[in-house]
């Protein structure tokens, strides 16, 4: 039997939004792949989408949201809610703003 513990679940599923949207919006991937996609989408909607962590960041919590509630209601405030705090996790942790160097 396998038991599922809802903040858990909301942990991974945070956590995972941050990971997809770190590394779409943040970092070039492996052999460069990431920031070729980026390159080759310019300045559309995609390419612009890629440019921005929070955006991303709502776009890739609706399907974790999805995932992890059974209803409408449900699911919209998890998915504002995931993204909110993928969005805290990203603010936590970027270095671009730190005036050290």
């Amino acid at each position: 039997m396998i038991i599922t513990y809802p903040a858990f679940s909301f942990l991974i599923a945070t956590l995972a939004v941050w990971r997809l949207s770190h590394l779409l919006s943040q970092e070039d991937g492996p052999f460069d792949i990431v920031f070729r996609v980026r390159k080759r989408l310019g300045q559309g909607f995609f390419g612009s989408l890629l440019d921005c962590f929070y955006c991303l960041s709502v776009w890739l919590s609706i399907p974790a949201a999805f995932i992890l509630c059974h209803n409408w209601g449900e699911g919209i405030v998890t998915w504002l809610a995931v993204s909110g705090a993928a969005c805290l996790l990203f603010k936590i942790t970027d270095r671009s703003s730190d005036d050290h160097a």
